[in-house]
């Protein structure tokens, strides 16, 4: 693995940490994504993390969009939230995942199609 991608995952993980931190912090919730905030701003910072991760480190870019995600899960996860629905929430995490993944994917496109100019 080279410098490049140590880094974006790095900011990958971090950034899909704080930005699951800050909102349960900000809104008072036990989990952020029963917050609005969550919807509004971090999870759309979450995509825009992954989509900026592809352009930056193109290579395998799904990559980013699922550990931007993952993160998120593993701090649910170690904040002790209640295990019975941790299935569900694997489940929906998941889901989250993918607009994500897609537009890391399409920016890595953008990033090699300008890079053969």
């Amino acid at each position: 693995m080279n410098d490049k991608a140590k880094w974006a995952y790095a900011a990958a993980i971090g950034g899909g940490a704080i930005l699951w931190l800050v909102t349960t912090e900000i809104s008072g919730k036990t989990e952020a994504w029963d917050s609005s905030l969550y919807w509004s701003a971090a999870y759309p910072l979450a995509i825009g993390l992954a989509a900026s991760l592809g352009y930056w480190a193109p290579e395998k870019p799904w990559r980013w969009g699922l550990a931007v995600m993952l993160a998120q899960a593993v701090v649910l996860v170690m904040a002790g939230s209640d295990f019975s629905l941790l299935p569900l929430g694997l489940i929906l995490f998941s889901i989250l995942a993918l607009p994500p993944i897609e537009l890391a994917q399409f920016m890595a496109k953008i990033r090699l199609r300008s890079e053969k100019s």
